[in-house]
Parts: structure tokens; sequence; C-alpha cells
């Protein structure tokens, strides 16, 4: 899911030479940079702490990137994500309103099932990517992007005036919580050992209310952006820094920070808004088809429709695919070309897979050229190498779900 302005070079990780460079940037802003509640806990547990979408958040601890990335895919890591907007849409109307500017079908959703789904404009083009629980408590659960949340904010607030104003019965509430995120394959295995519910009976993108650690009034949702299994829990404020701390006594957790959590989404082919997915990217062009509500594409009543539902039975002039090459690591703005050396896209995310040892990417070429195993170039350091167009996720997502 996120993000967009990032102090980290996009995916790149060129930790050590940005450092000093960072700290003159933003040594002058770094008393308007928001904090989270866990600010301090990150500090005394040593985080190295970036400006990022606004916030001060750690990109990684002590132990290295690489370490961090590798932690949580063979046991499990925590996150800070309370930089993310969170917010509550409630009213009878609740579903009508988000309905009429997400893609998604809304209305299917069980009693605290979620699903992603994307924000977009007239033109198609993709304003965010969100992440909608019905909550069986009466409102819907809304998670969406931090680098985004001015645009979020105002279009979900002007659309509820807008539906007031018709007499609709709709409100929108901020959620002034932190959210923490537990990610890896022993995840529920930590989790359970601090809350009543069973944690095999809450399965992918499921969410339920719960005392977590001794801490009330926690919503944790199975879901992540890591591939690995894992939940995101929205904690009071005020209890944000005894979760975090109960939840590090168990020697599987460790933190991971900004760095980790952008390779491990990379792995696992999923967008970072402003980076592979943006305003004039539409759901079939970034291979977000799935998005769209089989009735929404029938009712074409989302905003976009027009345009988008059309590319479905069509070709697209780009889409999205992954890369994947050895040599020197691709970045984003990397030029992709055909046989002959002609540009034909750009790499949009790019890193070294600490779990694959090559080199993954994702980047936008024309239709022609996106079936899996098309061999293309990638212009590195001004230098061509090939690259294989290849499958998404790199590696395998464990996602959990009843069977």
């Amino acid at each position: 899911m996120q993000r967009t302005v990032s102090v980290v070079a996009p995916l790149g990780f060129r930790l050590q030479a940005q450092s000093l460079v960072q700290s003159r940037l933003f040594s002058s802003v770094q008393d308007v940079l928001r904090r989270t509640p866990l600010y301090d806990f990150h500090l005394a547990h040593g985080g190295k702490m970036v400006a990022f979408a606004g916030w001060n958040l750690p990109v990684q601890y002590r132990d290295s990137h690489v370490e961090s990335h590798l932690h949580t895919r063979r046991h499990c890591s925590l996150f800070d994500v309370s930089h993310m907007l969170q917010t509550k849409i409630f009213g009878c109307d609740r579903v009508k309103l988000l309905e009429s500017i997400v893609v998604g079908d809304i209305a299917e959703l069980r009693p605290n099932q979620g699903t992603l789904s994307l924000f977009t404009n007239e033109a198609g083009g993709i304003l965010d990517d969100l992440i909608v629980t019905n909550t069986s408590e009466g409102h819907l659960y809304v998670v969406s992007n931090a680098g985004c949340r001015d645009k979020d904010l105002t279009l979900m607030q002007d659309k509820v005036k807008e539906f007031q104003n018709r007499g609709s019965d709709v409100g929108l509430e901020v959620v002034d919580n932190a959210l923490l995120a537990l990610q890896g394959p022993t995840a529920a295995q930590v989790l359970q050992a601090g809350v009543r519910d069973d944690m095999r009976k809450l399965p992918f993108m499921t969410s339920a209310v719960m005392e977590v650690f001794g801490v009330s009034d926690c919503r944790v949702t199975r879901c992540g952006y890591t591939g690995e299994d894992g939940v995101e829990i929205s904690v009071p404020a005020v209890g944000a820094v005894h979760l975090a701390t109960a939840l590090l006594k168990n020697p599987e957790v460790k933190l991971a920070g900004l760095a980790a959590r952008d390779s491990l989404r990379l792995e696992a082919g999923l967008c970072l808004y402003g980076n592979d997915i943006d305003e004039h990217t539409t759901p079939v062009e970034g291979s977000l088809s799935w998005t769209l509500g089989k009735r929404r594409r029938i009712a074409m009543d989302f905003p976009g429709a027009k345009i988008i539902v059309p590319q479905l039975k069509g070709e697209v002039q780009r889409r999205r695919v992954g890369l994947i090459c050895e040599g020197a690591p691709m970045r984003a703005h990397s030029p992709i070309l055909n046989s002959e050396g002609t540009v034909i896209g750009t790499v949009t995310s790019g890193c070294p897979s600490p779990s694959l040892k090559k080199n993954v990417a994702m980047g936008y070429v024309p239709f022609k050229y996106s079936r899996p195993g098309t061999q293309l170039l990638v212009e590195v350091r001004r230098k061509q190498q090939i690259t294989v167009v290849s499958k998404m996720p790199f590696v395998p997502t464990n996602y959990y779900t009843l069977k």
C-alpha cells in the first residue's frame, strides 16, 4: 500500500550515503514533523529516524536492513505504521457513500471482513489505495496512506457533506489510535499469548476488537504489507508503548523499519503509492483489476468507470510487470528497453532481493512486452543489462486462510 514523498531512495536503501544528506536536509524541519506515540520508544531502541510523508519514522534499528528483512521472513517483526490515516465512516448510508468514491463492492463484505480498494478519479486514475473493513460495530474502518492524508480526508469529507446535504445519514471520524504491524510466520503464535480470541479463527482480511496484552479496545486485522502472515493492531495511543514492549519480550520479535518494509512489500509484488501507481495509472494498467467488484463493473457506477471497464475487455497501452535481473540493481526511473535498444518503459521500484539473492523490480511496459518470460533490457548506471519479465509475487505469499 504506501506511500509518496519518501526520503529513502525508492527501494534503493542507500542509507549510509544518504545519512549525511538527510541530516542536512531535514535538520531545519525536524520540529515540524509529526511523531507517532512510539517516537521516544524508537529512539530508546536505536531507531534511525528519517522524514517520511511528513512524519519522523525509523528507517531501521541496530540490525541491518537485510537482517531485519530476513528475520521477518523467518520469524516476525514489529513495525510502527501509526502514520497511516485511520478513519471511521458511520451512518445508515455509509456503504453508499464509500462506494461513490471507490471501485470495490463494499456492500458484499461480511461483518468484520475487509478488502483492498482504490479511490479513483473520473479519468480512471488511482487517487490512493486503502483497506476497508465492514465492522460489526456499525461503521466502516478505513486505513489509507499517510502521503495522501490531506487529499484523502478532503475527498471523504467533501463526499460526506454532499451526502448530508441530500439528507443522507453519514458521518466521518478520524481515528487517533496508533497502528502496529506484527508480521511474519510466527506472528499469530506470538500474539496468541496475549489475547483470549482464537487466532486460528481470524483468517486473512478479517478483523476483531479484543484486549491485547492487557490493552483494551484494540482492533486486530489479519493483514499486512509484507506478504507474510501477520496482523495490524489499531491500539489506543496511550497503550501503544505498553503493547510494543510486551510484544518485544518474545524473542521471536524484533523491531523493523521502513527499509525492510519496502523490500518485503516489493518481494510480495505490492504497490507503493506514488511510485508504482498514481493518478495517471488506471487499475487495469496497474494490474489491479481484481479490486474492481463484479457488481460495480456491471453497474459502472464508480469514478472513472467509463475509462476503466472498457480496458478490461481490450488491450491497454501499458501494464505493470515484475522484472528480475542479475548484476547491478534496478532502481526507480531506470529506463526499460526492448531487444533493439529502444526505450519502452520505466522501472518504478527496484532493489536487491534479500530472499532471492537477485535483483527485483516493478515497472511499466507496453502490453505486447508484458508476458512473463519476455527478455528485455534495463539501463543501470548508463549500462544496459538483460532483465526478464516475471510473475509476481517474486516470493510466495503466506497469508493465513481457513481451509
